[in-house]
């Protein structure tokens, strides 16, 4: 990596970005429910508890009111007092005077309570001083109670936002099918599709003017490039016609000095420069060949197929054309395997060639270069040419149909070698309703096409 290059964060979902809020929201809100409920229950115990300490303070007015002396000084008294706490274990009563002294109980005798709600007041007798009193009532059930509701709470909060969330991600994920319909119909769009449109029916009608705008994108990309491959025949067709005379006036200026009386060493270098044109133009002339042909595959043109009974004489047939190109780089080629099919023969006359040419360019000194040919599950035909090499890198192998594309920076071979065989042997499969491959592995190269039989 280079130093100091910046390093973009991988973009996040959409359906991931909207699950994650929805089960914030949801926590949330559940949360804030759990919460009021709490609240108010919390609330209804407090508001429970004052109304028992109030009715008990009632009571107690009623009894110290009454009482002549200090209560519990006499028997009459303690049973009173004792008479109202019996059946409410859950409260604890103290009376005392004003300096302090303890009328009742007279002594401890309940057990202290752990958590308790008190209510203090006085009470003003007729005979006597007053009395302070402190009544307390234990909360501690209510405190386990709302313990528990707590934590019953969090978990039905909790295990809500889970049920929603899951229910929010596959609703989230049902709501994107559309965009994901539209991306995998664009995916199959290339330069060769480009009269397809995408299908809204059935798109939301958020989607529609995307689908229109796209389509309308489409449309003029389509009429672009009609009118770029228009002009490439175009082009070819215009060159084709100079070039035919420009060939012809070199030939027949080269018939003329043979049969002139110019000195010959005039003539030879007449004769000399004439070829080196002729074989410029020779070029020339295949290129824009070439180029008409790719145009015309490009504009949709088919194979003119016919049965053939064996691909193995077909390669057979290319491989003595090549045989003399293979002995020169000490090679030797094998045809494996046959099949048969409905196939235009000089088209696969011509990819085979330029697929043996480029494996004798590139193959190891003293190697073998096999014509590879197997018959397929779905019924299409693997024709390929393998050789031993350099290893080809992936960046190569992906650009190896491009048109006037060289692996070799240096062109070695441009003189013999425009650029465009593999380019043509990519229409040729297209044109058969096929596809071309390419792979590099181990220093084994094999690069061919896939025919359907018919």
């Amino acid at each position: 990596m280079t130093h100091g290059a910046l390093v973009l964060p991988p973009p996040r979902s959409l359906r991931s970005r909207l699950s994650w809020w929805l089960a914030v929201q949801s926590l949330a809100g559940l949360g804030a429910v759990c919460l009021v409920v709490y609240l108010v229950t919390a609330a209804g115990f407090g508001a429970r508890q004052d109304d028992a300490l109030r009715q008990k303070e009632g009571i107690l007015r009623h009894l110290l009111a009454g009482e002549e002396g200090h209560p519990g000084a006499t028997a009459q008294g303690r049973h009173a007092l004792d008479d109202f706490l019996a059946g409410h274990e859950n409260f604890r009563l103290q009376v005392t005077t004003t300096d302090g002294q303890r009328m009742y109980p007279t002594a401890p005798g309940a057990a202290p309570l752990a958590a308790s709600r008190e209510l203090r007041f006085e009470v003003a007798r007729a005979a006597g001083a007053p009395l302070q009193v402190l009544l307390r009532i234990d909360v501690q059930p209510d405190q386990a109670l709302l313990h528990r509701l707590a934590i019953t709470l969090a978990l039905a909060a909790l295990a809500g936002t889970v049920v929603v969330s899951l229910g929010g991600f596959v609703l989230v994920h049902l709501g994107l099918a559309p965009v994901r319909q539209m991306a995998a119909q664009t995916r199959e769009l290339s330069a060769r599709t480009l009269h397809q449109r995408l299908d809204g029916t059935g798109q939301p009608a958020e989607l529609q003017p995307l689908v229109g705008q796209f389509n309308a994108l489409l449309g003029r990309l389509e009429k672009a490039y009609a009118q770029m491959e228009g002009f490439n025949a175009d082009v070819a067709h215009e060159l084709c016609t100079p070039l035919a005379t420009l060939l012809a006036n070199n030939e027949l200026a080269l018939r003329s000095l043979g049969r002139g009386g110019r000195e010959a060493s005039e003539a030879g270098e007449v004769a000399e420069v004439l070829s080196s044109n002729l074989e410029e133009l020779q070029r020339l002339t295949g290129i824009v060949s070439d180029m008409l042909f790719l145009s015309q595959a490009d504009r949709g043109a088919r194979a003119r197929r016919a049965p053939v009974a064996s691909l193995a004489a077909v390669a057979a047939q290319v491989a003595d054309y090549h045989e003399a190109a293979l002995q020169e780089a000490g090679l030797a080629l094998q045809v494996v395997g046959d099949a048969a099919g409905d196939f235009d023969v000089p088209l696969l006359h011509r990819a085979l060639s330029n697929l043996i040419g480029n494996a004798t360019r590139y193959a190891l000194h003293g190697s073998m270069v096999r014509v590879c040919i197997a018959r397929l599950p779905d019924g299409a035909v693997e024709l390929v040419v393998e050789n031993l090499g350099p290893r080809v890198e992936p960046e190569v192998l992906a650009r190896l149909f491009d048109r006037f594309y060289r692996a070799d920076p240096a062109r070695s071979h441009s003189q013999a070698n425009h650029g465009l065989g593999l380019a043509i042997t990519d229409a040729i499969a297209r044109m058969h309703g096929g596809r071309t491959l390419a792979t590099s592995v181990g220093g084994v190269t094999r690069i061919g096409l896939e025919l359907a039989s018919g």
